[in-house]
């Protein structure tokens, strides 16, 4: 059993959790399974989860960033006994396939969501189904979201989008300033059929679509669906959860 696998944010907060973390490590001989521990935000860490999406690994997070929801928060005297005690959970990414309008096929993994949005000036006209059942047959609006239970709580959450329970098998799709129509909630949608998003006027009312952090412009079509191939295996913290984070965020007041 070897020593656990650190990567690291390069920042002076990251740097210094790495250091102290070294020393932790070898003074302890702690030794864990698989175990590669994240040193950043969540950016960071969704870059490292898709960098090692083929591995068995398990990944602790500690934050040395702002908000770091996917994240546990470093503790120097209480880091290896949260190491031995984490709990893992496995979530899978959404795997977002994309036509543009010259018809070339690219492929992304997200985690957190899927977005598209309006490229242009001109609010987005696109048609949405969930399987072969029409969800929406026309929207008008900045754009759309599709979010995973883990990514709920995010750019989902800033929309009204629901926060969504992590052992829920659904998924939020979540419109962006909708115009026509102009009240339309959204839709949560069980995760075992593929999401088909069109663009009705790829002249006039060019998107984009967003998987995490990677952008395919001039969209045509969409096609977003679980990808249960893939397991990420989270470890966290025995009273810091994410299944509890998320629901201290679903009881939050508004004002929060």
């Amino acid at each position: 059993m070897k020593s656990p696998q650190i990567i690291y944010y390069k920042n002076s907060k990251s740097i210094k959790i790495k250091n102290i973390l070294v020393k932790k490590i070898a003074a302890s001989k702690f030794k864990r399974k698989n175990l590669t521990i994240v040193i950043g935000g969540d950016g960071f860490m969704l870059q490292t989860l898709k960098k090692n999406k083929s591995s068995e690994k398990k990944f602790y997070g500690i934050n040395s960033g702002s908000y770091g929801f996917l994240m546990n928060k470093f503790s120097s005297k209480n880091i290896i006994k949260n190491l031995s005690r984490a709990n893992m959970i496995s979530i899978s990414p959404l795997e977002m396939i994309v036509k543009n309008k010259n018809n070339q096929i690219k492929k992304s993994l997200a985690i957190n969501e899927v977005s598209i949005l309006r490229q242009s000036k001109q609010a987005a006209s696109i048609s949405i189904k969930h399987g072969s059942k029409q969800i929406i047959k026309k929207l008008v609006s900045d754009g759309v979201l599709v979010s995973t239970p883990a990514g709920s709580t995010a750019y989902n959450l800033s929309v009204h989008g629901p926060i969504l329970s992590l052992n829920s098998s659904k998924l939020s799709i979540a419109p962006i300033s909708p115009f026509r129509p102009r009240r339309w909630k959204g839709k949560i949608v069980n995760d075992k059929l593929k999401i088909i998003i069109n663009n009705l006027n790829i002249g006039k009312r060019p998107i984009s679509a967003v998987a995490d952090n990677l952008e395919v412009r001039n969209a045509k079509n969409i096609i977003i669906k679980i990808n249960n191939f893939i397991k990420f295996n989270l470890l966290y913290d025995k009273n810091r959860s994410l299944q509890k984070k998320i629901k201290i965020e679903q009881l939050r007041k508004e004002t929060s």
